[in-house]
């Protein structure tokens, strides 16, 4: 049993609801994306967390330019196969109160955009890496183009040309990779056996961190972020925001720092720098928002500039935190999109200013509404906590001042969130939240299962832990040995 089945299952599955009509496609995309979860949960019941990697698949593809189906799964990549094959039933699941324009068309898209993520985090392969990449692009705009909000034309121009040009650029490095591999191949392993002068690492490491700073993203390559997550459809900005963005963090670990160590120490005291004003640019801006779903998606850059800054440093504390994080931040980013998406569909706005009093009306929604904000601002017990406690325990080991400004994303995010919450939920009703109903059907499925999930890895995350620690361990010591050879 290889990999394989897991990324060629979402495209025959994409394939074959393009076969049904509108109402029973969603039926057919949320069974092969159970499936597809089932599937995930077997590789997680054979998984052994070791160093190694398995379930791999190497076959000749182009082998005449060097270029083989080569993927497989070790720690770190089994944590971005669950959050994928995880969210995305839960998203389809999302949709099921919305009525879509070509709806085979939308869920196919999304299930193609599965596969394409799967890919980018099990490639062993710069080449196949690469594939994936663009292969998760291109479904995104055309869902965001075809059923995003008014200025979706104009907003999805902007983020396909941030995120294509960042796309060249990692190009770019494989592509010098290649050229510089004695057996000419694009195998990832043989890239990190490559003595590169300090200079030519410097280079490589900087074009890669563009193409991942854009799509995490990071200060300065935010901007494309809050007008793209606004615009888009809600099931795309729940893509957009709870897996894609992942691909830049898994990217930034997996791919630039271990290419090019000694070009990541040159450039980490800038990229730190960054990570630490987006973290406290984007909580600034948060607090003047008053559209729910673009305070979320500020609140959203400040969270993963977290992440990065923790990944920058090189910690193990702060690696394991990053990598339970992106799972947590993952789960609940697409909880809190998703109460924005009930309240905008009930009420026809977003504006916070014109709410008030929901939870007399609505005791269950606000009910898992205040435990995906819990989760969010990392109360001890969610699942926000310990990766935001690794996280910031990692960058305090490597530089107390930076762990001091970083850590305001969790002061000023709870401030913000839970005035948010007070300003929606609270006080009493007016003319236009008294007619709120109630969650139900499923609606209370998928917050059901968000708050289960944030409530159960706060009170038990060992073993997502354990699943990463020793590939975790394993990068640390390859990067390492590389930057203090013996």
């Amino acid at each position: 049993m290889t990999v394989s089945i897991l990324l060629f299952l979402p495209v025959v599955a994409a394939l074959a609801v393009l076969f049904f009509k509108n109402e029973t496609a969603k039926h057919a995309a949320l069974f092969f994306a159970v499936v597809e979860f089932a599937i995930a949960m077997v590789f997680l019941g054979r998984f052994i967390p070791d160093a190694s990697t398995q379930f791999a698949v190497d076959e000749p593809w182009i082998p005449k330019l060097g270029i083989y189906f080569n993927a497989g799964i070790d720690g770190i990549s089994m944590i971005m196969v669950l959050l994928t094959t995880l969210l995305v039933p839960l998203i389809i699941l999302t949709t099921y109160q919305h009525q879509y324009k070509n709806a085979t068309a939308f869920y196919a898209l999304i299930l193609f955009m599965q596969a394409g993520l799967l890919v980018v985090f099990t490639a062993l392969d710069g080449f196949l890496f690469y594939v994936g990449w663009e292969a998760a692009l291109i479904p995104i705009y055309f869902i965001c183009a075809l059923w995003g909000g008014e200025n979706r034309i104009r907003i999805t121009i902007k983020f396909f040309i941030y995120t294509f040009a960042g796309s060249l650029f990692m190009l770019i490095g494989i592509i010098y990779l290649y050229l510089q591999s004695p057996a000419k191949t694009y195998d990832l392993h043989q890239f990190y056996n490559l003595n590169l002068d300090a200079a030519h690492q410097s280079w490589v490491f900087l074009a890669f961190f563009i193409a991942f700073a854009i799509k995490m993203p990071l200060f300065p390559f935010h901007t494309w972020q809050p007008d793209t997550y606004t615009e888009a459809p809600s099931a795309g900005t729940m893509m957009l925001s709870g897996i894609m963005l992942k691909m830049g963090i898994y990217g930034l670990i997996r791919w630039a720092i271990p290419n090019a160590p000694i070009g990541f120490l040159k450039w980490e005291g800038l990229a730190l720098i960054l990570a630490v004003i987006g973290i406290v640019y984007a909580s600034i801006i948060a607090f003047k928002q008053t559209d729910g779903k673009r305070l979320v998606a500020y609140s959203s850059i400040a969270h993963v500039g977290l992440i990065a800054a923790a990944i920058l440093v090189w910690d193990a504390r702060g690696l394991q935190g990053a990598m339970i994080q992106m799972l947590s931040h993952g789960i609940n980013i697409v909880g809190m999109f998703f109460i924005w998406d009930i309240i905008s569909r009930r009420l026809k706005t977003r504006d916070i200013t014109q709410l008030g009093g929901i939870a007399k009306v609505a005791p269950n929604f606000a009910l898992a509404f205040l435990i995906i904000v819990l989760g969010t601002i990392a109360l001890p017990l969610t699942n926000g906590f310990i990766g935001e406690f690794l996280l910031l325990n990692g960058i305090f080991r490597a530089n107390i001042w930076v762990a001091a400004v970083a850590g305001l994303t969790i002061i000023f995010g709870a401030v913000y969130m839970l005035r948010m919450y007070k300003s929606v939920m609270q006080g009493e009703t007016n003319a236009l939240t008294a007619t709120f109903t109630d969650i139900h059907g499923s609606e209370k499925l998928v917050l059901g299962i968000i708050c289960l999930l944030i409530i159960g890895i706060g009170v038990y995350p060992q073993p997502l832990l354990h699943i990463s620690e020793a590939s975790v361990q394993n990068l640390l010591h390859t990067v390492y040995g590389k930057i203090f050879p013996q």
